[in-house]
């Protein structure tokens, strides 16, 4: 297994009421225009690196605060790769089987949320760890949300690289986790993330009508596609809330073996539930679960895969009306 150091820069709309909103299937928090990456080696110091510039398609405006704070602008991204290369060659890169390791919450949201709206796979980036959760534990930081300038200085580490800049960041953030015991760290991670929830990335993640995931799961082991598909642990989920029953509309196949959901709890309303299935190396399936809760449009969104037939009828009576009336 590999642990990757990953950060990333994204672009925001210049509006929570942008019109680009309605052609998109989540409130996209942010489109992602940079990404970089350190390959920690066996030691768990700095390794390989990577960076990628990405042109963004949603939110092409370069936001005034994003440029401000990165110095990226409008015609540097102009020259960068479109998302799904650039998550191509990214993927290549990583390789399979990684863990990522990044300070804080947001870059995982924000890339699953990037993976979707371009509908990609994000069945091998189930894998993360918040850093900050390992370095508040060891450094008794308690809960807060502590940032990385502040982590580098606990350590004494001089700041050779570029803030705001996805590799520099994510090379600056391999430097602390060379101070870390990182293998106690990652051992503890399950439940010191459980105990020691930092507690300003819930509030971070609710806020400007974000749609996070709430749940992401994986479940594995599986040997035919049928059998992972009609187990109940995968097609019939609990609610991420309380617990209860969820009620499941039928599942809409999205091709590559994706499929969604619209499910529904009478005490905490409505998710939207994605699953992938993957055949692994030694001939079993395993099974992704992604759940979200469902917004208005999230629920069109559904309401709009389910039924392309009505769409089409009705576009074709309009047509035969206008035809009518022209004879």
């Amino acid at each position: 297994m590999g642990y990757i150091v990953m950060d990333m820069e994204w672009n925001q709309a210049m509006s929570s009421q942008s019109a680009v909103f309605n052609k998109l299937p989540i409130h996209l928090r942010g489109e992602i225009i940079q990404i970089g990456a350190v390959r920690l080696t066996d030691d768990f110091l700095p390794g390989d690196e990577f960076q990628i510039d990405v042109r963004p398609v949603f939110f092409k405006k370069m936001h005034y605060k994003v440029e401000k704070l990165t110095g990226i602008d409008k015609y540097r991204l102009e020259h960068g790769l479109g998302f799904k290369e650039a998550f191509a060659k990214f993927r290549e890169w990583c390789g399979e089987g990684t863990t990522f390791l990044t300070w804080g919450c947001d870059d995982r949201n924000i890339m699953e949320q990037n993976i979707i709206v371009h509908d990609l796979d994000w069945d091998w980036i189930d894998r993360w760890i918040n850093l900050q959760v390992i370095y508040n534990v060891q450094t008794e930081a308690g809960r807060n949300q502590t940032g990385l300038s502040i982590a580098m200085e606990h350590f004494g580490i001089e700041q050779t690289r570029v803030a705001h800049d996805a590799l520099g960041d994510a090379y600056n953030t391999s430097l602390v986790c060379s101070k870390l015991d990182l293998l106690s760290g990652i051992e503890q991670y399950d439940n010191a993330s459980k105990v020691l929830s930092i507690k300003n990335c819930k509030v971070q993640n609710g806020g400007d009508n974000a749609q996070e995931a709430i749940e992401h799961n994986a479940f594995t082991g599986y040997p035919t596609r049928e059998e992972a598909f009609s187990s109940k642990a995968v097609s019939a989920p609990e609610c991420p809330v309380c617990g209860g029953t969820l009620s499941c509309s039928r599942w809409i196949n999205q091709g590559d073996r994706r499929y969604m959901a619209l499910c529904s709890c009478k005490d905490d309303g409505q998710f939207l539930v994605r699953i992938k299935l993957r055949l692994t190396a030694d001939d079993t399936w395993t099974v992704n679960r992604i759940i979200y809760r469902a917004d208005e449009k999230q629920i069109q969104y559904y309401k709009s895969k389910a039924h392309p037939e009505g769409r089409r009828r009705k576009r074709r009576s309009k047509k035969a009306t206008a035809a009518h009336s022209h004879s």
